[in-house]
């Protein structure tokens, strides 16, 4: 029976709670959407960027005002944001602009544009892209507060086509060659920036196509002389419509592409690079003259008995620059015969400089670092040595420029 008052008096405070609820409910009043006014439009959905017209507008972004408030204690600014799409308006991409009063449009120029996509997107070379503009609305002041109005448009962009001076591969073309066009050139093994050929043309016309990441331009005398200028380095750029150089004599022609210098050279005939020559007397007093196309190591690294031959490769560059390969170190000089006799110690020798005509020196090669490189049959130069590092795998001996360089690749 005790249980009858335990009930009554939970269901009176549950009862008091109802009853409160539904006065609170009768309270609630929805807050009246405010009518927004901002509208953002652009000059154009896709635009493409003017590399002959760089410092003007390309493309301009309007907005009219924002919702006009009633309470003149409000204050309105502007903020407009550029970025590309997918940066969500970072911090470290965004083009902020906080905009003068009165003002309702942003430009930006095709130069601004093409910067801004190299330099702060990293977007790469010649590829489309897509900005994102914000404008936003904000209120200062008055009673209570007042949402920002927000507006973002998107507009594709073509940007500035670029020719990169770099090559995945390098052609020879055009009527020179004759039916053997187009043949493509090799790089070199002593830099891979460098590429030659050695090849016969007849009279005619000679293009240089470069094809880079799908494309394909030509290089072109930066001064526009189609002139062939036989044994001299050219500056040239690079262009998307062929360019020739005119071949007047027949014969074996040597090219030569520096894509990091932005240079060609083109030999004739008339100024063919040779194997260089040098003189010395055997020990039977015989004097010799050796064409250099290969060399032998001979020191401590073949404990002073039967050299070992370098097995050089010939730069298609140049026949005076020679390219080992073989892996040995050590102290060493390079000479010019192999042979197991004591001519092996009279010939020819390149090393580093002796301290005179009869006196040698040892000095070891810094990797990386072009030393000099020195040649004789002196006594001097024959008891002079380089240590090459250890870890080298390729010893580049240019001998027209006398320098001698131990890499690891």
């Amino acid at each position: 029976m005790k249980t009858i008052p335990f009930r009554y008096t939970l269901l009176v405070p549950l009862w008091g709670l109802v009853l409160g609820l539904g006065a609170c409910d009768q309270g609630i009043q929805d807050i009246d959407k405010t009518e927004e006014f901002l509208e953002l439009s652009m000059s154009s959905e896709a635009v493409a960027l003017d590399a002959d017209h760089l410092t003007a507008d390309i493309v301009t972004f309007t907005w009219t005002e924002a919702r006009s408030l009633e309470d003149d204690d409000y204050m309105v600014s502007y903020t407009t944001k550029l970025d590309v799409v997918g940066n969500n308006f970072g911090a470290s991409t965004a083009i902020f602009n906080y905009e003068d009063e009165g003002i309702y449009q942003r430009s930006f120029t095709s130069e601004q544009l093409q910067n801004w996509a190299n330099e702060k997107w990293s977007i790469p070379v010649n590829t489309p892209f897509t900005l994102e503009f914000r404008v936003i609305a904000q209120w200062e002041g008055g009673p209570a507060f007042e949402a920002p109005e927000v507006r973002t448009v998107k507009v594709d962009v073509e940007p500035v086509r670029t020719i990169v001076f770099d090559a995945d591969t390098v052609f020879l073309s055009g009527t020179a060659l004759g039916d053997t066009a187009p043949v493509e050139m090799s790089r070199t093994l002593e830099n891979p920036n460098t590429f030659a050929y050695l090849l016969d043309l007849q009279g005619g016309t000679l293009q240089i196509p470069v094809a880079f990441e799908g494309e394909t331009n030509y290089i072109a005398p930066a001064d526009g002389d189609d002139t062939l200028h036989d044994g001299e380095a050219v500056d040239v750029k690079m262009r998307e419509s062929p360019v020739s150089w005119k071949i007047d004599t027949p014969g074996e022609y040597r090219i030569v592409v520096d894509m990091q210098k932005a240079e060609v050279t083109i030999y004739s005939p008339e100024k063919a690079l040779e194997p260089l020559s040098v003189d010395w007397t055997t020990d039977a007093g015989e004097a010799v003259t050796t064409t250099i196309t290969d060399l032998w190591m001979h020191g401590a690294v073949n404990g002073w008995g039967t050299p070992i031959p370098c097995n050089v490769a010939v730069s298609l560059a140049d026949p005076q620059v020679l390219v080992y390969t073989g892996g040995v170190t050590g102290k060493t000089k390079f000479i010019v015969y192999g042979g197991s006799d004591n001519n092996k110690n009279l010939a020819y020798a390149f090393s580093c400089p002796p301290k005179s005509e009869t006196e040698g020196q040892e000095q070891s090669l810094i990797p990386d670092k072009a030393a000099d490189l020195y040649g004789s049959a002196s006594r001097g130069q024959r008891n002079s040595y380089y240590t090459i590092p250890s870890g080298t795998n390729m010893v580049v001996l240019d001998l027209r420029n006398k320098t001698i360089v131990a890499q690891k690749r």
